[in-house]
């Protein structure tokens, strides 16, 4: 029987022209049926509540967790998109640290979806992730947001996906994606690891390289030591690997995902085997390629939050909902006293959401106090502008003209103030104004309790005014 198996020729076969998106053709449908699918489409970054409702063990340090919204509403995003999660490390009556990650499952079977992280050994929030979510955890996230996506069409749909260690994590959504689509497409995927047993989601690269013949992977472990029987590439990224993997790169468009010298060696290296710039897409956090240390020194946070985390998100929906156009009701959920109502289903055993009143003093409000005494006047002034910009915690007023962004004359002055993205997505930059106002023209990196509690993100804001800020 095997054998009757190996011998059988498998036609290839007949596909469509290019890839599309599910809803790309659904964008413009008024009338009919189409017009419930508008509520698949990916269009604006939302807040939501979400429960874990599956742990997977992946190899290399990373864990997969699978969630769906509470709402019973799908997540509607564009392959290669992160979302940003509120994670209660240092417990329910303390803010939450806030982080990004990528999902790793495809847009097209939106009523669950994963996110895979890497346990960080020395970082705070990683190891806090691995160790406490389990299924029933309930979190809150904002997203999609993130410019690093395939396309809603593609005629060609020739694609070059680079990934090194957890920066599979994107190029595994897109993978899986292109996947399930029916179309014309010839993907190559050059996976870039430390060790052989450490190629996150191999087994199912395997198995969608053996049977989807559009779809090539590659393995290369590096400069590490190769083992006996290793039968994968070796080595670096190189001109020379790009050329073997995908001699015709230049007419193919490029998404890589990886550390910070693995995407400045892959940029030149692209260039030189005759890439354009406009065909290369990378997740550069940063916006500049000038990486900054995330997530080495916590902020501390100023204020607390005053307003149940129920009643915050249920305004916020209301909001989100009632500017959509009227196709989105077939997903809007039902609201109570207090907020959203979860929809109907199998019961999951979720964490206790009664957490205890954060009004409860335990001094920390004199520190802050304390923090926010020092006279501003007598602190050094740098730089040249119209408007003063007083750190507190730093301890240092900063001139700025009103047409330039917070954040970067802020950095240059010595402000510590954590980023990893400099397009206002990411949200890991907020930090709070005691005075002021500013002009915040963010694209969903900032919950609105956050906005009312005072902060703001200085990536994506100019100042109005004169402003005490706590940083």
């Amino acid at each position: 029987m095997t054998e009757l198996l190996t011998e059988t020729v498998v036609q290839e076969p007949h596909r469509i022209r290019g890839l599309e998106m599910p809803w790309n053709r659904v964008m413009g449908s008024t009338e009919g049926p189409a017009s419930a699918a508008r509520a698949l489409g990916p269009w604006h970054p939302q807040e939501f509540m979400a429960e874990c409702v599956e742990i997977v063990p992946e190899v290399g340090g990373m864990m997969t967790f699978v969630f769906r919204r509470s709402d019973g509403a799908p997540l509607a995003f564009r392959a290669g998109q992160y979302v940003n999660v509120a994670f209660p490390v240092n417990g329910e009556d303390h803010d939450p640290l806030d982080r990004s990650y990528s999902l790793s499952s495809a847009p097209t079977k939106p009523w669950t979806f994963d996110i895979t992280v890497k346990r960080d050994p020395t970082g705070l929030v990683s190891p806090w992730v691995h160790e406490n979510i389990k299924p029933g955890t309930v979190l809150e996230m904002l997203g999609p947001v993130g410019a690093f996506h395939l396309p809603d069409a593609d005629r060609r749909a020739r694609y070059l996906l680079l990934a090194a260690g957890a920066g599979i994590t994107p190029i595994m959504s897109m993978v899986r994606t292109i996947h399930s689509l029916p179309g014309q497409a010839d993907v190559v995927v050059l996976y870039h690891g430390a060790e052989a047993g450490g190629f996150a989601f191999h087994k199912e690269l395997a198995y969608i390289a053996s049977v989807d013949s559009r779809i090539k992977v590659f393995y290369s472990l590096g400069d590490r030591s190769i083992p006996e029987g290793w039968e994968g590439l070796s080595g670096r990224l190189t001109a020379a690997m790009l050329e073997e993997v995908a001699p015709d790169a230049n007419g193919r468009q490029v998404y890589a995902c990886g550390p910070e010298g693995y995407l400045n060696t892959a940029t030149e290296l692209l260039g030189k085997v005759g890439v354009d710039d406009t065909s290369i897409h990378m997740e550069f956090f940063t916006g500049d390629r000038q990486t900054i240390l995330e997530y080495q020194a916590e902020l501390a946070l100023a204020v607390d939050i005053a307003e149940e985390i129920a009643e915050e998100i249920a305004d916020s929906a209301e909001d989100y909902y009632e500017s959509q156009p009227t196709a989105f009701g077939l997903y809007e959920p039902g609201y109570d006293a207090e907020g959203p109502l979860k929809a109907a289903g199998l019961p999951l055993e979720t964490v206790d959401p009664n957490a205890p009143d954060s009004g409860a003093s335990d001094g920390s409000s004199d520190v802050g106090a304390e923090a926010a005494a020092p006279d501003a006047s007598s602190f050094d002034t740098v730089g040249t502008g119209s408007l003063t910009l007083s750190f507190m915690r730093t301890g240092i007023n900063v001139r700025i003209d009103p047409t330039e962004h917070i954040l970067g004359p802020a950095q240059r002055a010595g402000v510590r103030i954590g980023a990893n993205c400099k397009e206002g997505m990411c949200g890991s930059c907020k930090v709070v104004k005691l005075s002021g106002e500013v002009e915040m023209n963010h694209q969903g990196g900032i919950r609105a309790r956050e906005i009312d509690a005072g902060k703001f993100l200085p990536c994506c804001s100019t100042a109005r005014t004169d402003m005490v800020i706590d940083a």
